[in-house]
């Protein structure tokens, strides 16, 4: 591809459909069938990995859609599996700046994005440093209900945790009880304020911890006690509309410098709850109610 002579619009559209070309959907966890005549992903597929429509993608390749927003621009970079450089070149073919080092990034690597793919058992969620939903898998859709119904940019574990007004939790559809729910609060809060520490020039950041000490008197009380620690661990039960309660194992693991959050839910292994967390994931997401 001679890119001196190219469009910019038909760049971009060309370097997504050849770093869509090369994915193999074994590598994004979606079956391979004998009849599939794409050797990498379909358009189709790119666009429910990435949460756009599939004639987003079609526009975007043919290099009639020309600049996406940032938001979307990390979608695709997690869904094609870029690495930190191929993600800043989508970036810039959209016009858009990379993101800045030492900000906050949701972008998950090749290698992470393949260990994900592999925890298909289990219902697995990836936060950015703020707690901002970065990816999910369908167990998590299944047992939580799917969080793709609600704005990006209210997707916060934080947000859930310490509302501003009096709308249901963006990231949970059915009620979610913990045995020390208060141990849980002081651990998200403590969380941020290192995330403050790691991130001291993130302007998202800045405004989440702005909203929510002025918005809500239980989170100013525990950002007052200047705690800093990190979210490792908790149980919760679910009440699935359709098998019943689900207790869990909730584990939060950290991806180094991007302190990206890996949340998995699992059983303990031949319980009940185990049985009832399979039949979540069999039975697909349900409609919320």
């Amino acid at each position: 591809m001679d890119t001196m002579t190219t469009p910019p619009g038909a760049e971009l559209g060309a370097t997504i459909r050849t770093w869509r070309d090369r994915l193999h959907p074994s590598a994004a966890a979606l079956p391979v069938g004998r009849t599939r005549r794409a050797a990498g992903l379909r358009r189709e597929e790119l666009a429910e990995l990435a949460g756009v429509s599939v004639d987003y993608v079609v526009r975007l390749e043919q290099g009639r859609a020309t600049t996406p927003s940032a938001q979307v621009v990390a979608s695709l970079a997690r869904a094609l599996q870029l690495s930190a450089a191929e993600r800043d070149h989508l970036y810039r073919l959209a016009h858009l700046a990379p993101p800045a080092d030492g900000t906050i990034s949701g972008h998950i690597t090749p290698g992470v994005q393949r260990v994900l793919s592999r925890l298909a058992d289990v219902a697995v969620a990836v936060f950015a440093a703020d707690w901002q939903l970065v990816w999910w898998n369908r167990g998590w859709a299944a047992l939580l209900g799917d969080p793709s119904s609600s704005p990006a940019h209210l997707r916060n574990f934080a947000r859930d945790r310490f509302p501003l007004d009096a709308g249901p939790p963006r990231l949970a559809r059915w009620p979610v009880t913990e045995l020390d729910p208060d141990t849980t609060d002081a651990a998200v809060v403590s969380d941020l304020r290192r995330a403050t520490g790691r991130f001291p020039h993130d302007p998202r950041l800045a405004q989440l911890i702005r909203q929510l000490a002025a918005g809500n008197a239980r989170f100013a009380e525990l950002w007052a006690s200047g705690t800093v620690a990190g979210h490792r661990e908790d149980h919760k039960t679910i009440e699935h509309p359709s098998v019943g309660p689900v207790t869990v194992d909730c584990d939060v693991l950290t991806d180094g410098d991007s302190d990206l959050k890996i949340v998995i839910m699992s059983a303990v292994p031949g319980s009940a709850d185990e049985t009832n967390l399979r039949l979540a994931a069999l039975a697909g997401v349900p409609d919320a109610r």
